[in-house]
């Protein structure tokens, strides 16, 4: 069984250590499992009742749920501005929790990982997200964990797919992702 994970980078900087991390993901994702960076979030709108109506949900949030319900499990990359969750990677959750009841996490395993330039690597912005996507419905594997201090520097002249200590440390996040979503379908 191929296991497709799919990929949400809470930052829309070009150069940014968040989606060189989940480029990395995509490499050192283990036989039988598919990282798949989702593209788009800049283009979706923020979350509003009004734009969520049959018929009418914007293109880009549809794009988003299509994704998402074709993923068998989720991996989040989440910076941390001023301490907290990043708008684009809240909004993204809000759009994946509705319908109310039927939202694309629906149990799935869902890690948060991430890099950022403070000394704990963002763990606040972590925390934040893990708490939104197990409201929403994911499945939060609340022992899997990778958060890098100094993602400026640190990265600052290697990609993290280059870093031995992060690829390794990344590889064991997919896995355990990959083998929660084979302990779910068992």
């Amino acid at each position: 069984m191929s296991v497709r994970i799919l990929a949400l980078v809470g930052s829309l900087r070009a150069g940014s250590t968040n989606r060189q991390l989940a480029e990395a993901a995509v490499k050192v994702a283990p036989e039988g499992a598919q990282v798949e960076l989702f593209e788009g979030l800049a283009e979706i709108p923020f979350y509003n009742e009004d734009l969520d109506v049959e018929g009418g949900v914007p293109a880009a949030a549809a794009k988003l749920r299509e994704a998402a319900q074709g993923a068998d499990a989720f991996l989040l990359f989440s910076p941390e501005y001023n301490g907290t969750i990043p708008a684009v990677l809240k909004n993204a959750i809000d759009w994946l929790s509705r319908p109310y009841g039927a939202g694309a996490f629906g149990g799935k395993p869902v890690a948060v990982v991430g890099t950022a330039f403070g000394q704990f690597g963002g763990v606040w912005a972590q925390d934040e997200a893990r708490k939104a996507v197990g409201i929403a419905g994911g499945n939060v594997l609340e022992d899997v964990k990778l958060s890098i201090p100094g993602s400026l520097t640190r990265f600052a002249e290697t990609h993290p797919s280059d870093d031995a200590e992060v690829t390794a440390q990344l590889s064991e996040v997919v896995a355990r992702l990959h083998g929660n979503v084979g302990e779910l379908v068992a």
